[in-house]
């Protein structure tokens, strides 16, 4: 014969939120006392719709149910020190050992990850306006920690002055620059990697409090050490490209720029796009996750159903194909910017004389390095004009 149970220890969990239900068992009318956990991390409105009316047999049927009911992976760790009532008589069930999980992570996750999000957008605009005034090499050093402070003195003024006149663009771009000069372009630079040397601080301090108080799942928290080491290698890029522009080489050669490397450059670029959007992305997951668990988002059966039809599936296709094609142009245009390219043809639409330019420019064996059989591929990527 089957018993009705009461999940009476629940009350625990739920912050004193209960409800009773009836249900049908041996004993006539018996209640059945419900008290769910944080309606935040269960969405306490679903569960009582399904639980209404329904009787809950023994022990190992209430999984079945549960399951049934495709609410067991949300309660698995809310089972876990459960007194159950049979009749009348307690009965304890076997608790589990260690922490609860977190089955959301806390919003204010959220706003911290969109927060970086735009440090990060500002970092970009920055890193640009730093090339447009061709100030990225005006630092010719690698100092993470001591680089931070700006010279304040004229002693020291002159030093870094005199470091940077030791390098290929103090002699081919920047002839004869004044002190005063010199100072523009290198705040220049030094604000960008200031700016970059903050937004660590911010990501990193934040990060560790977060993980330390359990206000992040393990999900979460994958996410976030994948967008630190991002983080991490986005820095590194970014002397690595400078390096490239400090080379000797470049000033000993008469037809060579010292310019940093536009493979380098696109990929400096192409981790600052991804760190943006993986964090806008994460961001936004947080909010819409606390919405759902918290039952704010009206109908999301019918919502899931809509974003399933054949119409919206092929509109959001075509969003992200979309959203690859501007990445696609973002990172031409570091290409661009890397092999000033720009510089090449000052009309538009035409190039030169007509709307694309000559093919012998635009394919030129010049770029295949002495190896015309096999190396012509140069041209897209190392041909200006290409």
């Amino acid at each position: 014969m089957q018993n009705s149970f009461s999940f009476s220890s629940l009350l625990r969990l739920s912050g004193g939120h209960t409800r009773e239900i009836s249900t049908a068992g041996s004993s006539a009318n018996s209640k059945v006392l419900l008290a769910l956990r944080s309606p935040a991390l269960v969405g306490r409105n679903n569960f009582l719709r399904a639980a209404a009316g329904t009787a809950i047999p023994n022990k190992p049927a209430i999984r079945n149910w549960l399951a049934q009911a495709n609410l067991l992976k949300r309660f698995s760790s809310t089972l876990a020190s459960d007194t159950v009532v049979v009749d009348g008589a307690a009965e304890s069930l076997k608790s589990r050992s260690g922490p609860k999980r977190r089955t959301v992570d806390a919003p204010i996750v959220g706003y911290w990850t969109l927060f970086c999000a735009s440090m990060v957008f500002g970092i970009i605009v920055w890193g640009g306006l730093t090339r447009l005034t061709e100030s990225g090499l005006s630092i010719v050093e690698w100092a993470p920690i001591t680089g931070a402070k700006l010279p304040t003195s004229d002693e020291q003024w002159e030093s870094e002055f005199e470091k940077y006149k030791q390098f290929p663009e103090y002699h081919k771009v920047h002839i004869g620059i004044t002190l005063d000069d010199f100072k523009k372009i290198y705040f220049m630079e030094w604000f960008h990697r200031n700016i970059g040397r903050l937004f660590g601080i911010v990501y990193l301090v934040p990060a560790a409090y977060f993980v330390s108080k359990g206000m992040v799942t393990r999900a979460g928290m994958a996410k976030i050490g994948g967008l630190g080491l991002l983080l991490l290698g986005q820095g590194a890029m970014g002397w690595y490209m400078v390096a490239s522009g400090l080379e000797k080489e470049l000033g000993e050669r008469p037809d060579a720029v010292p310019r940093v490397s536009q493979y380098r450059l696109t990929s400096h670029l192409s981790l600052a796009y991804l760190l943006y959007a993986g964090l806008s992305l994460y961001g936004w997951n947080v909010f819409r996750a606390n919405r759902l668990a918290r039952n704010k988002i009206a109908n999301p059966e019918t919502l899931r159903a809509l974003m399933l039809k054949p119409s919206i599936v092929s509109y959001r296709r075509k969003i992200t194909a979309a959203t690859l094609l501007v990445g696609t142009t973002c990172l031409s245009g570091a290409m661009v910017a890397g092999l000033d390219a720009g510089l090449y043809y000052n009309e538009f639409p035409t190039m030169g004389e007509g709307l694309t330019p000559p093919l012998i420019d635009l394919w030129n064996v010049f770029y295949a390095r002495g190896k015309p059989e096999t190396d012509m591929w140069r041209n897209l990527t190392e041909n200006p004009v290409t």
